[in-house]
């Protein structure tokens, strides 16, 4: 069976329809569970600002402006995995010039792959932080007795609502992580 040098070969064409397709999953769960956990620290941010504000408490900063590295960071997470898809496509070119070579594509795989791991690290950190104060907000000595007079001592809703965003970033860093394995995987084959 002879191929034309001007048609990519079939393992080429899998290997680029893999790209995309991997790139566009991981592109959009991130997108849909970054949006979701930004709207959630705006909100956050937003209400406990409030002069004598339950949320207004000044350990919780630091674990939120992590959380809030960590979404940034998971913006590039999202860049990369939309590079995916058009390293899919480059694949898939009937020019062989305009192809990626394979040492540039593993390239932008393990830059994913540090990356996510660099988010997850961030937004990690930040979840243990709001974590610590929440939990020594509830544990201290005075928590029994002043929780029904002192409003700081309280975790409202808003507070756990934060922790559920950095878990979605988590799980956002997570799938681009998986991805960039899988496609890793999948090309040094």
């Amino acid at each position: 069976m002879t191929q034309n040098s001007e048609t990519p070969s079939s393992n080429i064409r899998a290997i680029a329809q893999i790209f995309r397709l991997a790139g566009w999953i991981s592109f959009w769960i991130q997108l849909v569970l970054g949006v979701i956990s930004g709207i959630i620290v705006l909100l956050f941010a937003f209400f406990s600002q409030r002069a004598g504000s339950p949320n207004n408490n000044p350990g919780t900063g630091f674990g939120v402006f992590l959380a809030v590295c960590g979404l940034v960071v998971l913006g590039v997470g999202m860049y990369l995995a939309y590079r995916y898809t058009r390293i899919g496509k480059q694949l898939d070119s009937s020019n062989p010039a305009n192809r990626p070579r394979k040492l540039e594509s593993v390239q932008i795989l393990r830059l994913g792959l540090w990356v996510n791991l660099g988010g997850i690290l961030v937004t990690l950190l930040g979840a243990q932080a709001i974590v610590g104060t929440l939990v020594a907000r509830s544990i201290s000595p005075q928590a029994v007795t002043t929780q029904l007079f002192d409003p700081t001592r309280i975790i409202s809703g808003l507070d756990m609502l934060v922790v559920q965003a950095n878990t979605n970033t988590i799980s956002a860093h997570f799938a681009g992580l998986v991805a960039s394995l899988f496609l890793l995987n999948r090309i040094t084959k």
